[in-house]
């Protein structure tokens, strides 16, 4: 099966430096991809999440979005009730369609030119109803005011719910700590 990317993308890469601009490159590949993209979805036009693997795949792809600024492929995923929660790096947990909402544009509009590297399943708990998926995500991006795209990990912890058929997100904490650290950590100056 051939490559899909050009074949200037597909010679050895000698060095880290070298792989980080590909990527870096074929980032803004995606980031252009994705200004393209509806900024809002009409009730009609939201995800197929039948399937869980459908569900964590469109996840895939909000992230994908937003760290390219555009938060609204995530919002879409989650369900429309008063108690889902968004625990993230850039504040406390947010309650609510709309706080959710809220904190989700706030986390988009923290990145921009980025791309998924890679998520990595650590755990995953299903049963007919609810479902649990532990990830790490590995991902590259300019973050805040930089204009360097930074590699960075984050843990995640989503929850889906099955509802009318179709897998909503009702949960999801992400935040970076992915290395060991000190007790002291977590005591706050």
């Amino acid at each position: 099966m051939g490559s899909i990317l050009p074949a200037a993308t597909t010679l050895p890469l000698t060095s880290q430096q070298d792989k980080l601009h590909a990527m870096y490159k074929l980032s803004l590949v995606a980031a252009l991809t994705l200004a393209l993209l509806p900024i809002t979805l009409p009730a009609q036009q939201k995800p197929a999440l039948g399937t869980l693997d459908a569900a964590v795949a469109q996840s895939h792809l909000a992230l994908a979005a937003i760290l390219n600024g555009n938060p609204h492929l995530y919002e879409a995923l989650f369900a429309d009730r008063d108690d889902i929660t968004l625990g993230n790096p850039f504040g406390p947990y947010a309650i609510g369609k709309v706080e959710v909402a809220k904190t989700l544009a706030n986390a988009a509009s923290k990145y921009h030119d980025g791309s998924v590297v890679a998520v990595d399943l650590v755990a995953k708990y299903q049963n007919d109803n609810l479902a649990c998926l532990v990830e790490v995500e590995h991902d590259l991006a300019k973050v805040g005011t930089s204009d360097t795209p930074a590699r960075f990990d984050v843990r995640v912890t989503s929850l889906y719910e099955r509802i009318q058929g179709e897998w909503r997100l009702v949960h999801r904490h992400a935040d970076p700590i992915t290395t060991a650290r000190p007790a002291e950590s977590v005591l706050q100056k």
